[in-house]
């Protein structure tokens, strides 16, 4: 555990040395995060490069951070280093354009389903608008998957960002409007899904619990869950700007 002493030496006194201190203490935290990024992308970006977004997270966190609050730093590090990653792949834009025309694509069809069946939407309705067989399908939403979680994610990772007290982050006043906004499209929006739907969305992006871990509890294959999710997305797109 991180002593008190330390932040008061950094924050009071200006030390250098204890920031460089308090980055030692806590990179492992951006290892944790990244590694459950780079998962969470099936390893289409590098680790060491997640590693080193995080890492600026990590520094803005500390330089950012009061001490004297009641909040725990790991909590704000958290988000910030989390945040960090997601800006700056959204800045090198990674995933590639036949994957977002896909997605696109997908969308397209889900939208038009949705108009026409409402959420009775299965498999092979999709399957039949979009011309393909059932593996085809398949293959599809596989390829899809990876664009389907980053685009969400950054969704989530903004709402996180306002979870943890607006006074806190610094944003200006005319932001506060945004802020309400946003969460309030975030709760609509998934409140349009079901049951299921909404576990997957919780397990995944606020237990952070792996397709593995999310089969033995839902009782269903890891390739049916990813396949949901990519619906989801699709779902969701429709309501929120991503």
């Amino acid at each position: 555990m991180v002593s008190k002493s330390l932040w008061i030496e950094y924050k009071e006194n200006g030390s250098h040395d204890a920031k460089n201190e308090l980055i030692i203490q806590y990179v492992e935290l951006v290892k944790i995060i990244a590694g459950r990024l780079f998962t969470k992308y099936n390893g289409n970006v590098l680790y060491d490069d997640l590693i080193g977004y995080g890492i600026i997270g990590l520094i803005d966190a500390i330089e950012k951070f009061d001490y004297k609050r009641k909040i725990k730093f790991r909590t704000y590090a958290n988000i910030r280093i989390r945040g960090a990653i997601i800006d700056q792949l959204r800045a090198i834009d990674w995933v590639p354009r036949s994957i977002r025309a896909k997605h696109k694509e997908f969308e397209r069809v889900m939208d038009k389903l949705q108009n026409l069946h409402g959420d009775r939407i299965t498999d092979s309705m999709i399957e039949k608008e979009m011309g393909i067989s059932h593996d085809e399908y398949i293959d599809f939403l596989d390829e899809i998957s990876i664009y389907s979680v980053y685009s969400l994610d950054k969704k989530f990772s903004e709402s996180m960002n306002f979870d943890i007290k607006s006074d806190y982050l610094e944003f200006q006043p005319e932001n506060s409007y945004e802020k309400k906004e946003l969460l309030k499209e975030l709760s609509v929006a998934v409140d349009t899904l079901n049951e299921r739907e909404k576990k997957i969305i919780q397990l995944y992006y606020y237990s952070e619990l792996t397709y593995k871990e999310m089969s033995i509890i839902l009782n269903i294959t890891e390739s049916r869950i990813s396949q949901l999710h990519s619906q989801i997305v699709a779902k969701l797109k429709g309501k929120l700007e991503f």
